[in-house]
């Protein structure tokens, strides 16, 4: 939810932005993007054949989810998941691309070590909800961007599933996961805070439908609430870049 709807912010923005959907063995971006059914096609670029990403919202992807059915379970072992991102990432035509941005699995695993050692990541973001056992998870992954073998900046953390706002309750915030948790851990790791995502019927819906909440005409909370986040990105991104 927050990789599409931070990409298609990032889009109207004017930026040119891809998305990388490394979530091998969950892939979702298809149906954020309501491409579930569409596929990548080969074109060929200085004599080679390579992919062209998907398009949907002016942002292009690549995910795993192209290449399997819907009901089809993801069994591959670790050089084999790294293997198929290195095809997403080498022999695809992403373009000139202002932001790349890559859709990771919760955990420290291959996935990740594989993305770091094949792309020059600037910055990464953690998304946690506000519960301990994920708090903690969320602590490690920190601890995994900021390590020396590593080594990627931590542009900050944003808290999902926030509170609960019930759509005839709008101004009415119920903190069932716990409160501020995930602010509390960019506090104590002293890395920025970039802003919370509430639990909404609309955030919800709009995934389901594959339109990002933020592109949503009448949901301006959500646009303004991605649209805040989509700068703190930005400000952190560019504040830890040596130009």
């Amino acid at each position: 939810t927050v990789t599409a709807n931070l990409a298609v912010t990032l889009a109207k923005m004017g930026f040119s932005v891809g998305v990388l959907d490394a979530d091998i063995y969950g892939p979702s971006m298809p149906i954020m993007f309501d491409v579930e059914n569409e596929k990548p096609i080969s074109v060929e670029v200085n004599g080679k054949s390579k992919m062209k990403p998907v398009e949907s919202y002016e942002v292009k992807m690549l995910s795993i989810g192209f290449f399997t059915s819907p009901s089809q379970a993801v069994i591959w072992r670790g050089p084999m998941a790294s293997k198929a991102l290195n095809q997403m990432i080498f022999d695809a035509d992403w373009g000139e691309l202002d932001f790349m941005l890559i859709d990771l699995p919760p955990g420290t695993g291959d996935i990740h070590l594989s993305i770091m050692q094949s792309l020059p990541v600037t910055g990464a973001v953690v998304v946690s909800t506000p519960q301990a056992v994920a708090l903690a998870d969320a602590k490690k992954g920190v601890s995994m961007f900021l390590s020396e073998a590593i080594n990627v900046p931590v542009l900050g953390i944003i808290e999902n599933m926030a509170y609960f706002t019930p759509e005839e309750l709008p101004n009415n915030k119920y903190y069932i996961f716990g409160k501020e948790g995930a602010k509390d851990l960019a506090q104590d790791l002293g890395v920025s805070f970039l802003g919370e995502v509430p639990i909404v019927q609309s955030i919800r819906e709009a995934g389901d439908y594959g339109r990002p909440a933020a592109l949503q005409t009448g949901s301006v909370i959500e646009s303004r609430l991605f649209l805040f986040i989509a700068v703190s990105f930005l400000y952190n991104e560019y504040h830890n870049y040596n130009f």
